[in-house]
Protein backbone atom coordinates (compact mmCIF):
# COMPACT_ATOMS: atom_id res chain seq x y z
CA UNK A 1 0.00 0.00 0.00
CA UNK A 2 2.72 2.59 1.15
CA UNK A 3 4.86 1.39 -2.30
CA UNK A 4 1.24 2.20 -4.16
CA UNK A 5 1.15 5.62 -2.57
CA UNK A 6 4.51 6.83 -3.14
CA UNK A 7 4.10 6.05 -6.73
CA UNK A 8 1.23 8.25 -6.55
CA UNK A 9 2.30 11.03 -4.49
CA UNK A 10 5.90 11.84 -6.09
CA UNK A 11 4.22 12.72 -9.80
CA UNK A 12 1.84 14.52 -7.99
CA UNK A 13 4.23 16.50 -5.91
CA UNK A 14 5.79 17.01 -9.24
CA UNK A 15 2.82 18.36 -11.44
CA UNK A 16 1.87 20.72 -8.35
CA UNK A 17 5.26 22.02 -8.09
CA UNK A 18 5.57 22.66 -11.90
CA UNK A 19 1.88 24.23 -11.98
CA UNK A 20 2.48 26.44 -8.96
CA UNK A 21 6.17 27.73 -10.54
CA UNK A 22 4.46 28.21 -13.72
CA UNK A 23 1.69 30.25 -11.72
CA UNK A 24 4.10 32.37 -10.65
CA UNK A 25 5.87 33.18 -13.55
CA UNK A 26 2.32 33.63 -15.83
CA UNK A 27 1.57 36.20 -12.59
CA UNK A 28 4.47 37.97 -12.53
CA UNK A 29 5.06 38.01 -16.52
CA UNK A 30 8.18 36.22 -16.25
CA UNK A 31 6.60 33.70 -18.85
CA UNK A 32 5.74 36.88 -21.50
CA UNK A 33 8.46 38.86 -21.04
CA UNK A 34 10.75 35.88 -21.88
CA UNK A 35 8.83 34.49 -25.21
CA UNK A 36 8.09 38.01 -25.69
CA UNK A 37 4.91 38.01 -26.27
CA UNK A 38 1.78 39.96 -24.62
CA UNK A 39 1.07 38.67 -20.98
CA UNK A 40 -2.79 37.44 -21.67
CA UNK A 41 -1.17 34.80 -24.29
CA UNK A 42 0.49 33.20 -21.43
CA UNK A 43 -2.62 32.40 -19.25
CA UNK A 44 -1.38 31.35 -15.66
CA UNK A 45 -3.25 27.82 -14.72
CA UNK A 46 -5.54 29.51 -12.63
CA UNK A 47 -6.66 31.75 -15.46
CA UNK A 48 -7.46 28.11 -17.12
CA UNK A 49 -9.06 26.72 -14.41
CA UNK A 50 -11.56 29.79 -14.68
CA UNK A 51 -11.84 28.98 -18.07
CA UNK A 52 -12.83 25.73 -17.27
CA UNK A 53 -15.98 26.66 -15.08
CA UNK A 54 -16.88 29.36 -17.01
CA UNK A 55 -16.89 27.50 -20.30
CA UNK A 56 -18.02 24.30 -18.72
CA UNK A 57 -21.07 24.09 -21.10
CA UNK A 58 -19.07 25.00 -24.19
CA UNK A 59 -16.29 22.57 -23.54
CA UNK A 60 -18.82 19.96 -22.32
CA UNK A 61 -20.64 20.10 -25.45
CA UNK A 62 -17.37 19.98 -27.57
CA UNK A 63 -15.90 17.21 -25.92
CA UNK A 64 -19.02 15.05 -26.17
CA UNK A 65 -18.29 15.37 -29.86
CA UNK A 66 -15.07 14.52 -29.82
CA UNK A 67 -14.93 11.82 -27.52
CA UNK A 68 -17.74 10.11 -30.04
CA UNK A 69 -15.21 10.47 -32.81
CA UNK A 70 -12.31 9.17 -30.40
CA UNK A 71 -14.46 6.02 -29.51
CA UNK A 72 -15.23 4.85 -33.08
CA UNK A 73 -11.90 5.67 -34.55
CA UNK A 74 -10.59 3.44 -31.46
CA UNK A 75 -12.78 0.79 -32.04
CA UNK A 76 -12.27 0.53 -35.43
CA UNK A 77 -8.78 1.05 -35.03
CA UNK A 78 -8.60 -1.91 -32.34
CA UNK A 79 -10.70 -4.11 -34.63
CA UNK A 80 -8.85 -3.75 -38.10
CA UNK A 81 -5.25 -3.44 -36.12
CA UNK A 82 -5.62 -7.12 -34.20
CA UNK A 83 -7.23 -8.56 -37.40
CA UNK A 84 -4.35 -8.11 -39.71
CA UNK A 85 -1.78 -9.03 -37.23
CA UNK A 86 -3.64 -12.34 -36.71
CA UNK A 87 -3.68 -12.57 -40.68
CA UNK A 88 0.08 -11.54 -41.18
CA UNK A 89 0.86 -14.32 -38.36
CA UNK A 90 -1.54 -17.08 -39.92
CA UNK A 91 0.29 -16.13 -43.29
CA UNK A 92 3.97 -15.49 -44.15
CA UNK A 93 3.47 -14.39 -47.48
CA UNK A 94 1.09 -11.49 -46.43
CA UNK A 95 3.13 -10.13 -43.58
CA UNK A 96 5.73 -10.20 -46.01
CA UNK A 97 3.40 -8.20 -48.37
CA UNK A 98 1.62 -5.91 -45.61
CA UNK A 99 4.11 -5.45 -42.75
CA UNK A 100 6.57 -2.63 -44.67
CA UNK A 101 3.75 -0.78 -45.94
CA UNK A 102 2.04 -0.70 -42.14
CA UNK A 103 5.29 0.97 -41.13
CA UNK A 104 5.03 3.19 -44.23
CA UNK A 105 1.82 4.06 -43.38
CA UNK A 106 3.43 5.70 -40.19
CA UNK A 107 5.79 7.90 -42.39
CA UNK A 108 2.70 9.64 -43.77
CA UNK A 109 2.01 13.06 -42.20
CA UNK A 110 -1.68 12.77 -41.28
CA UNK A 111 -2.47 16.47 -41.10
CA UNK A 112 -1.42 16.53 -44.96
CA UNK A 113 -3.84 13.86 -46.22
CA UNK A 114 -6.67 14.67 -44.06
CA UNK A 115 -7.74 17.26 -46.63
CA UNK A 116 -8.22 14.50 -49.27
CA UNK A 117 -10.12 12.44 -46.87
CA UNK A 118 -12.41 15.15 -46.25
CA UNK A 119 -13.12 15.48 -50.41
CA UNK A 120 -13.25 11.99 -50.39
CA UNK A 121 -15.79 11.22 -47.50
CA UNK A 122 -17.24 14.81 -46.69
CA UNK A 123 -17.35 17.31 -43.63
CA UNK A 124 -19.30 14.60 -41.66
CA UNK A 125 -17.91 11.60 -39.10
CA UNK A 126 -16.08 9.34 -42.00
CA UNK A 127 -12.70 11.24 -42.62
CA UNK A 128 -12.44 11.80 -38.36
CA UNK A 129 -12.58 7.81 -38.11
CA UNK A 130 -10.33 7.18 -40.40
CA UNK A 131 -7.81 9.64 -39.43
CA UNK A 132 -8.06 8.66 -35.65
CA UNK A 133 -8.11 4.87 -37.07
CA UNK A 134 -5.07 5.79 -39.01
CA UNK A 135 -2.62 6.73 -35.91
CA UNK A 136 -4.12 4.61 -34.02
CA UNK A 137 -3.84 1.13 -35.50
CA UNK A 138 -0.23 0.28 -36.14
CA UNK A 139 1.08 0.36 -32.17
CA UNK A 140 -1.84 -2.31 -32.22
CA UNK A 141 -1.26 -4.01 -35.20
CA UNK A 142 2.56 -4.38 -34.59
CA UNK A 143 2.73 -5.19 -30.59
CA UNK A 144 -0.20 -7.84 -31.68
CA UNK A 145 1.82 -9.60 -34.24
CA UNK A 146 4.99 -9.53 -31.46
CA UNK A 147 2.78 -11.21 -28.50
CA UNK A 148 1.69 -14.22 -31.40
CA UNK A 149 4.71 -14.42 -32.71
CA UNK A 150 6.73 -14.39 -29.27
CA UNK A 151 4.79 -17.72 -27.96
CA UNK A 152 7.24 -20.10 -26.93
CA UNK A 153 7.55 -22.57 -29.74
CA UNK A 154 7.91 -25.74 -27.47
CA UNK A 155 4.17 -25.00 -26.34
CA UNK A 156 3.52 -25.41 -29.94
CA UNK A 157 5.01 -28.33 -30.59
CA UNK A 158 3.42 -29.94 -27.11
CA UNK A 159 0.18 -28.47 -28.61
CA UNK A 160 0.64 -30.43 -31.94
CA UNK A 161 1.47 -33.51 -30.48
CA UNK A 162 -2.04 -33.70 -29.02
CA UNK A 163 -3.23 -33.06 -32.51
CA UNK A 164 -4.41 -29.70 -32.28
CA UNK A 165 -5.11 -28.04 -35.19
CA UNK A 166 -3.96 -24.19 -36.65
CA UNK A 167 -6.72 -22.37 -35.46
CA UNK A 168 -7.25 -24.48 -32.21
CA UNK A 169 -2.98 -23.36 -31.25
CA UNK A 170 -4.18 -19.95 -32.51
CA UNK A 171 -7.13 -19.57 -29.89
CA UNK A 172 -6.19 -21.68 -27.19
CA UNK A 173 -2.30 -20.84 -26.65
CA UNK A 174 -1.47 -18.03 -29.01
CA UNK A 175 -4.32 -15.64 -29.00
CA UNK A 176 -4.75 -15.42 -24.90
CA UNK A 177 -0.49 -14.94 -25.03
CA UNK A 178 -0.61 -12.05 -27.28
CA UNK A 179 -3.34 -10.49 -25.20
CA UNK A 180 -0.95 -8.35 -23.06
CA UNK A 181 0.91 -7.08 -26.03
CA UNK A 182 -2.45 -6.42 -27.65
CA UNK A 183 -3.71 -4.05 -24.65
CA UNK A 184 -0.39 -2.39 -24.16
CA UNK A 185 -0.62 -1.31 -28.23
CA UNK A 186 -3.97 -0.56 -27.41
CA UNK A 187 -3.21 1.95 -24.49
CA UNK A 188 -0.62 3.62 -26.71
CA UNK A 189 -3.20 4.22 -28.62
CA UNK A 190 -5.77 5.46 -26.87
CA UNK A 191 -3.31 7.89 -25.50
CA UNK A 192 -2.91 9.67 -29.09
CA UNK A 193 -6.67 9.39 -30.40
CA UNK A 194 -7.54 12.38 -29.48
CA UNK A 195 -4.69 13.60 -31.69
CA UNK A 196 -6.44 12.14 -34.32
CA UNK A 197 -9.41 13.47 -33.35
CA UNK A 198 -8.08 17.43 -33.01
CA UNK A 199 -6.53 16.52 -36.64
CA UNK A 200 -9.72 15.98 -38.15
CA UNK A 201 -11.79 18.26 -37.07
CA UNK A 202 -9.06 20.73 -37.76
CA UNK A 203 -9.67 20.04 -41.89
CA UNK A 204 -13.01 20.52 -42.02
CA UNK A 205 -15.48 20.42 -38.64
CA UNK A 206 -18.67 22.55 -37.05
CA UNK A 207 -17.89 21.45 -33.64
CA UNK A 208 -15.81 19.36 -31.49
CA UNK A 209 -12.91 20.25 -29.02
CA UNK A 210 -10.04 20.66 -32.59
CA UNK A 211 -13.07 22.81 -33.98
CA UNK A 212 -13.32 24.91 -30.39
CA UNK A 213 -9.41 25.59 -30.29
CA UNK A 214 -9.21 26.97 -33.81
CA UNK A 215 -12.29 29.31 -32.83
CA UNK A 216 -10.66 30.20 -29.33
CA UNK A 217 -6.83 31.24 -31.00
CA UNK A 218 -8.44 32.78 -33.63
CA UNK A 219 -10.70 35.41 -30.66
CA UNK A 220 -7.41 35.20 -28.85
CA UNK A 221 -9.07 33.07 -25.83
CA UNK A 222 -6.04 31.61 -24.91
CA UNK A 223 -6.71 30.21 -21.60
CA UNK A 224 -9.89 28.46 -23.40
CA UNK A 225 -7.31 26.61 -25.62
CA UNK A 226 -5.52 25.72 -22.72
CA UNK A 227 -9.16 24.49 -21.34
CA UNK A 228 -9.55 22.17 -24.12
CA UNK A 229 -6.33 20.46 -24.12
CA UNK A 230 -7.11 19.70 -20.76
CA UNK A 231 -10.51 18.20 -21.45
CA UNK A 232 -8.80 16.47 -24.56
CA UNK A 233 -5.86 15.19 -21.80
CA UNK A 234 -8.47 13.74 -19.64
CA UNK A 235 -10.32 12.01 -22.41
CA UNK A 236 -7.24 10.36 -23.19
CA UNK A 237 -6.11 9.73 -19.59
CA UNK A 238 -9.54 8.03 -19.22
CA UNK A 239 -9.49 6.23 -21.96
CA UNK A 240 -5.95 4.67 -21.18
CA UNK A 241 -6.96 4.07 -17.56
CA UNK A 242 -10.48 1.85 -18.77
CA UNK A 243 -7.55 0.23 -20.83
CA UNK A 244 -5.72 -0.54 -17.49
CA UNK A 245 -8.26 -2.39 -16.38
CA UNK A 246 -9.67 -4.73 -19.00
CA UNK A 247 -5.89 -5.46 -19.05
CA UNK A 248 -6.00 -6.83 -15.19
CA UNK A 249 -9.57 -8.38 -16.10
CA UNK A 250 -8.67 -10.03 -19.08
CA UNK A 251 -4.49 -10.37 -18.84
CA UNK A 252 -4.36 -10.20 -15.34
CA UNK A 253 -1.37 -12.98 -15.04
CA UNK A 254 0.85 -10.61 -17.09
CA UNK A 255 -0.46 -7.43 -15.55
CA UNK A 256 3.00 -5.93 -12.90
CA UNK A 257 1.31 -5.86 -9.85
CA UNK A 258 2.36 -1.95 -9.82
CA UNK A 259 0.47 -1.32 -13.11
Amino acid sequence: MRARAGAFLLPLAVVVGLIAAWELAAQWDLLADALGIEPFLVPAPSDIASALWEDRSLLAENAWVTLQEVLGGLALALVLGYALAVAMHLSPVLRRAFYPLVVASQTVPVIAIAPVLVIWFGFGIGPKLAIIALVCFFPVTVNTLDGLRAVDPALVRMMRTLDAGRWQILRRLEAPSALPYFFSGAKVAAAVAAIGAVFGEWTGAEDGLGHLILVSQAQLQTARVFAAVVVLSAIALALVGALTLAQRRFAWWATPSGA
